[in-house]
Order: C-alpha cells, then sequence, then structure tokens
C-alpha cells in the first residue's frame, strides 16, 4: 500500500480544483475516491468523464449496469467500491437480493448470471473471451453493444478498483452501513 494525501478542495492541484467542485456540486461532498485521484487531475478527469458515460451511454438497465460495477468491485476485492455501489443500488432501488447475490456471489437470475459470467470473463482474460463465452453471452440475449459497454464498465472499475487497492482508500461515512470484506477476509 502506498501512502498518499486525500486532497480537500483546498490542498488539491489546480488541475483537479473544478473536478472535485464538480464532484461536491454533484454528490453534497467530497467522494474520499476523488479526493484521492485529485493528485492526478487527468486521472480524476477520465474517471468522472468514463462515469459520466456509463451513467448516460450504455444500453444497459440500472439493473445490469450495477452487476457489471459489482461483479468487478467483489472480484478485485475493492473494500470501497463495494459499499459504494451499494449504496448507488439502493438509490437506484435495484432489488435488494440482486444486490445481495453480487455482494455473496450467490447465484443470478438467468439473465443476469449471463451477464455476470461474461464481465468475470472479460476481466479474468484481460480481454481475450473465448468463442463459447461470447456465444454464451449471445444466447442470454446481449449482442455486440453489450460486450463493448461491459468493456467500457471494467475500464472505470480499474480506475478505481486499483486506486483503493494501491492507497487504501478510506471508505466514506455515507457508505458505512454497506462495509464489505472478500469471503476470504470475511470467514477470518
Amino acid at each position: 500500500m502506498v501512502t498518499t494525501t486525500v486532497h480537500t478542495l483546498e490542498s488539491a492541484p489546480e488541475g483537479s480544483k473544478p473536478l472535485l467542485e464538480g464532484s461536491i456540486k454533484a454528490f453534497g461532498r467530497l467522494p474520499s475516491l476523488h479526493a484521492v485521484m485529485a493528485t492526478s487531475p487527468a486521472l480524476l478527469e477520465a474517471y468522472q468523464q468514463v462515469h459520466r458515460l456509463v451513467m448516460s451511454g450504455t444500453e444497459f438497465t440500472p439493473e445490469e449496469r450495477t452487476v457489471v460495477w459489482m461483479t468487478v468491485n467483489v472480484a478485485n476485492a475493492c473494500h470501497y467500491c463495494v459499499p459504494a455501489h451499494t449504496a448507488i443500488a439502493k438509490m437506484e432501488k435495484i432489488d435488494d437480493d440482486v444486490v445481495n447475490a453480487l455482494r455473496n456471489e450467490t447465484p443470478l437470475p438467468e439473465k443476469l448470471e449471463a451477464l455476470r459470467a461474461f464481465t468475470l470473463v472479460i476481466r479474468d482474460t484481460h480481454g481475450h473471451p473465448s468463442s463459447d463465452a461470447v456465444a454464451a453471452f449471445e444466447a442470454a440475449g446481449y449482442g455486440e453493444r453489450a460486450i463493448l459497454d461491459v468493456i467500457l464498465i471494467v475500464s472505470q472499475k480499474i480506475m478505481s478498483n486499483y486506486t483503493n487497492a494501491i492507497f487504501d482508500t478510506p471508505t466514506d461515512e455515507a457508505f458505512a452501513a454497506f462495509a464489505w470484506k472478500p469471503k476470504a477476509v470475511a470467514t477470518e
């Protein structure tokens, strides 16, 4: 783990200040993830732009988007993003059974399970899915656009999950009620 600054609006590099102001305006507070990313204005800007595209530019429903986000968050054991996306799922009124299945790595309804499985294939193969994996995803009702949208969301999660792992981003108080530990850690 690397020590970093969890920036405030005052301590952030000049290039990050307008981005942090946007975060505060959007969320009513400064998310710790954004405060850590602020050391690199380019990373923070890229993350925010990809987040906007994920929210408004994919063909996924909020539930499907949550499946991709949470699948990667759990697979990458992200102590920050699992609680954060649990809170987002609550705000978006995603069924608690779906959210709990994602957090606990238990089965989902068939089509959502196909989305989770394909997301894991993309993550685990670093973008080299087998033709069988692609065929199974397509058989579940997803197409080329969905494949590309999974890639977009996985790229967003790489930015956040890796930042959180390397810098041990403190979990925001707003997400504390949704704290999570990976299965291997949770049983200790």
